[in-house]
């Protein structure tokens, strides 16, 4: 009889613990997938509210943002103190050490838990925070009292280089806390890279103090196109529309963004693309007589007139301009657009016809290429290097500069070819501003259809280049999200979520631990109940729609 009272008495107990007692998520829901797991059958380490953060020196702001995500996932509140003699004692610690010596790789991180302790070493902050986003998806989400971690070695580091995120904040634009959860994004994901557009036919959307009428004039456009921009008749909404990032936002997104292993590229588009600029100075137009409007509709390439003219005031903006933006952001690429650039705006233009034969330039391909070099050179001065979409390759083009390619293997081919690294961003199917489903009620997008499975099946490096041996010029990929038809932060998450979380696989993971059908299962295991963690849309109906449909 007292033997069935505490059997039940016990159960009772154990009942009321379980939200608080709890084992770690599985390994094997780990994603994107590391390169080598070693799971040891001997143990497990406990992580409870005793546990001490301690980390090097290097790894400070590292060991504060362990801190405080670990804190918001499971409750568990850990002090965190530097490794020194004099730090307080504890029975189990999370260690954060800088090893130059057996990480021998850029981004890598082992990851062992043994003993008493969890230990994640690095050499520097991209390593570091990779090792503590695997390390957080072994805890549950939920609040707990403590958590038995299963003894494991896990060693990683990414496949590829460059892994961007990219986000057009011109035609809409998101308020400093979204973009710091964007950054959240990339970082649980393990990318690298965030590509901010930042001005565009619609808008500029960064300060500038020696231009001011860019932010009272540019900044902002009288109203915005409801529904397809091929829709006839345009229907506008008749609401003014703008704002821009003050400098200090700016640092503020800056500083967020590198303790979590985040390189911003500002992206300032030239010499096309640039209706918002000569809305503000039409004295830099191929029309100076003119009056511009910021435009307020979508689709401009060879429907509005929105180049630059090959004037000295011209390049003076632009020298001043680059070099004031190029103060701000501290990564040493910077991107300059170049796309799309109409030829002919300056065919029709004297002044510009005029340039092209007093500077020997061949024709409108050679004047464009002098504005990337003129721009090339304003940045070279900072210390910056130039990315600019493939279009910049229409000319005779230096192959310091980086090519991002948002059109398909051809494009790429060529570039590596002419001896330049190229970043993969091809339209299909790394725009992910492109349909899901071919729904018919899904919300509006451009165009295109990208579902997951492309996405994931996405192999960066051409098979003819891997043939010809110049598969090293592939440096990475990054996945594009223009925002004509993305108006709030909910349909950002719902366009990117799941296709990120699959590209993070592709540019992380060895190809050969690629699997499709293992993937969808870690993103309903694992990764689904973190979009809802994380309180964020996504597109829930990712295996109705594959690319064969």
């Amino acid at each position: 009889m007292r033997s069935t009272f505490i059997r039940i008495f016990t159960t009772a107990l154990l009942s009321l613990a379980i939200p608080f007692l709890t084992t770690a998520q599985s390994v094997d829901d780990i994603t994107p997938r590391p390169v080598e797991v070693i799971k040891e059958a001997r143990g497990h380490v406990t992580i409870d509210g005793k546990a001490h953060i301690v980390f090097d020196k290097q790894f400070g702001a590292q060991a504060d943002f362990l801190k405080e995500m670990l804190s918001a996932q499971t409750g568990l509140n850990l002090p965190a103190y530097p490794n020194t003699p004099d730090k307080p004692k504890a029975s189990h610690h999370i260690r954060l050490v800088f090893d130059n010596k057996t990480i021998d790789k850029a981004e890598m991180y082992t990851l062992t838990v043994s003993g008493k302790d969890v230990t994640i070493r690095a050499k520097d902050t991209g390593g570091m925070v990779y090792g503590i986003q695997t390390l957080l998806q072994l805890f549950p989400l939920k609040q707990v009292r403590e958590v038995k971690i299963p003894d494991v070695h896990i060693k990683d580091y990414p496949r590829f280089s460059y892994r961007g995120m990219h986000l057009d904040v011109v035609r809409h634009m998101f308020p400093v806390e979204f973009i710091k959860k964007y950054i959240d994004y990339l970082a649980f994901h393990k990318f690298n890279t965030f590509h901010w557009h930042l001005t565009d036919d619609q808008g500029w959307r960064i300060e500038i103090e020696s231009y001011p009428k860019l932010n009272t004039i540019s900044s902002w456009r009288k109203e915005t196109l409801i529904g397809h921009f091929k829709d006839e008749p345009a229907r506008y909404d008749g609401t003014r529309y703008g704002g821009y990032y003050t400098k200090d936002e700016i640092l503020e997104v800056i500083n967020y963004a590198s303790v979590r292993g985040i390189n911003i590229i500002p992206e300032i588009d030239i010499p096309g693309h640039s209706r918002a600029t000569i809305a503000a100075y039409p004295e830099l137009s191929t029309r100076p007589d003119t009056t511009w409007n910021v435009a307020t509709t979508w689709g401009m390439y060879n429907r509005q007139n929105n180049v630059l003219q090959p004037n000295p005031a011209t390049f003076q903006f632009l020298e001043t301009v680059f070099k004031e933006v190029a103060d701000l952001f501290p990564y040493e690429y910077f991107h300059l657009g170049g796309d799309e650039t109409s030829k002919k705006w300056w065919k029709a233009d004297p002044v510009s016809q005029q340039f092209i034969k007093d500077h020997n330039l061949k024709d409108e391909k050679g004047l464009q290429t002098y504005f990337v070099e003129q721009v090339a050179g304003y940045l070279a001065a900072k210390g910056k290097k130039v990315i600019g979409w493939h279009e910049i390759l229409e000319g005779d083009l230096s192959t310091s500069t980086l090519i991002m390619n948002w059109g398909g293997e051809k494009e790429g081919i060529t570039a590596a070819t002419r001896g330049h690294q190229v970043i993969m961003a091809p339209g299909k199917p790394l725009y992910f501003d492109h349909y899901q489903s071919k729904d018919p009620n899904d919300s509006l997008a451009i165009h295109g259809y990208n579902p997951l499975d492309a996405v994931y099946n996405f192999e960066p490096i051409p098979a003819a280049l891997r043939e010809r041996k110049l598969d090293h010029y592939i440096i990475g990929a990054q996945a594009n999200l223009w925002t004509e038809y993305i108006g709030s932060e909910a349909k950002v998450e719902y366009m990117v979520f799941p296709r990120m979380t699959a590209l993070s696989e592709v540019l992380w993971s060895p190809a050969e631990k690629k699997n499709f059908t293992d993937f969808k299962r870690r993103l309903n295991t694992a990764i689904i109940p973190r979009y809802t963690f994380w309180k964020a849309k996504y597109f829930p109906n990712f295996e109705q729609w594959t690319a064969d449909k």
